[in-house]
Formats: structure tokens, C-alpha cells, sequence
């Protein structure tokens, strides 16, 4: 009996991913753009996230880390956890963005809190003013382009709500 659930709910996964890809076929494409460049900012964000902040780190401490010294603190090797993996789910939602928006828009609004409390931090904190070149305008630059391209995509296929 497991075996034949196992098989109706893999078939039920298939058929989605399946209608998702032909109902984005099937749509008049002037702006199919629009998807071409979410998809390509979903994985450059998500590769970004997975190799990009330890490097920036390492790069440019001042503007990327909150400690001093040669160590890894704990609460960085958090945040590169926590973003390397939200990274890995950016690149699988590449693949068929307009079926992960709740991902894309947690990753923008989570983006601009972030931004938000270490701008605020760093305002409070002037050995920290370097966040507010590095980190912070990223954050938000992610934020925008996500949100921007997105929108976009939506309106263009015609695929429902737009956030």
C-alpha cells in the first residue's frame, strides 16, 4: 500500500512541475525576457549566497564581517550556513521561478530586514560604517533586482498575484 502512495504522490509532483513548464510554454512570449532574467538573477544570487559571502568576507572583512581577527566566529558560520543553504534552494528555483515565488519574496523581504537592522547597527557602531558600503547596499540591490524581476515576470506571463 506504501508503494502505490509513494507512486500517486510522485506522479501528483510530476504532473505539477510538468503543467507549470507547459502552462509557461503555452503563454504568449513578447516578454518571455522577463522570465530569462529572473532566472538568471535566481541563480547568480543563489551561487552569490552559496561561495560568494565567505569570499567577500575574507576580501573585505570591514565591510562584510561583524568580528576582527584570523578566527571564524560562531555567529558567522551561522549566517554563511543559513545563506549557503538559501542559496542552494535560489538555484532550484531558477529552474521554475514563477512555481517558488514564496521563496523569491522571503528572500527579498528577508533581504531588506537584514539590510535594515545592520544599517542600524552600523549607524550605532562607527568602527562598522564600512557595512554601510558592503553589505548593507547589497543586501538591497538583492532585494530590488528579485523584486523588480519578479513583479515582472509575473505580469508578463500573467500568472496571478502580483506581490
Amino acid at each position: 500500500m506504501a508503494a502505490t502512495q509513494e507512486k500517486h504522490i510522485g506522479i501528483i509532483f510530476t504532473r505539477e512541475r510538468e503543467f507549470n513548464a507547459a502552462e509557461i510554454k503555452q503563454k504568449d512570449a513578447p516578454d518571455a525576457g522577463s522570465l530569462k532574467y529572473l532566472r538568471i538573477a535566481l541563480a547568480s544570487v543563489g551561487l552569490t549566497f552559496i561561495f560568494g559571502i565567505y569570499i567577500f568576507c575574507l576580501v573585505w572583512p570591514s565591510g562584510w564581517s561583524w568580528h576582527t581577527g584570523d578566527h571564524i566566529p560562531h555567529y558567522l558560520q551561522m549566517i554563511l550556513g543559513v545563506y549557503a543553504t538559501l542559496g542552494v534552494f535560489l538555484l532550484i528555483a531558477s529552474r521554475n521561478p514563477l512555481a517558488h515565488t514564496s521563496l523569491i519574496w522571503f528572500t527579498v523581504w528577508s533581504s531588506v530586514v537584514h539590510a535594515a537592522i545592520m544599517g542600524a547597527q552600523a549607524l550605532a557602531n562607527p568602527e562598522h560604517m564600512a557595512h554601510l558600503w558592503g553589505d548593507v547596499p547589497a543586501l538591497l540591490v538583492v532585494a530590488g533586482i528579485l523584486a523588480v524581476l519578479s513583479r515582472r515576470a509575473r505580469i508578463s506571463t500573467g500568472s496571478g498575484r502580483v506581490f
